[in-house]
């Protein structure tokens, strides 16, 4: 059965460049989203409770985007960390593109805004 590939969009009071960041750095990824994070150039190892997961970074674009892909990806699987600004607000907005099997659609919703709340005290503060 094929994955299911979901978007969440979360408004970040912070500038595309600070953002970014967080996004994309070792030290800005084991702010929020992995314990410890080591890169060797576009490959990237994420540490979670002694588990290692790899992935490479198959396309980006500084304070826009970056998509990995993880090594265990099935297909065209990617997880993607995009910045866009509200063209009526002008906030900064991350949209986050991930893949889950059907059962696990929830788990990871929730497990997203988790990190992403751990990523707005990162970067500065509620919204």
């Amino acid at each position: 059965m094929a994955r299911i590939k979901y978007t969440l969009d979360y408004v970040i009071k912070s500038s595309p460049t600070i953002l970014y960041n967080f996004l994309s750095t070792p030290s800005g990824l084991a702010q929020w989203f992995a314990e410890h994070v080591d890169n060797m150039e576009d490959s990237y190892s994420f540490f979670w409770d002694g588990f290692e997961e790899k992935a490479n970074v198959i396309e980006k674009e500084d304070n826009s985007f970056i998509k990995f892909r993880m090594a265990d990806a099935e297909g065209d699987e990617f997880l993607e960390f995009r910045i866009e600004r509200s063209p009526i607000t002008g906030d900064t907005v991350l949209i986050i593109t991930d893949f889950a099997d059907d059962y696990e659609l929830d788990d990871q919703k929730q497990l997203w805004n988790s990190q992403v709340d751990s990523l707005i005290s990162s970067v500065g503060g509620a919204n």
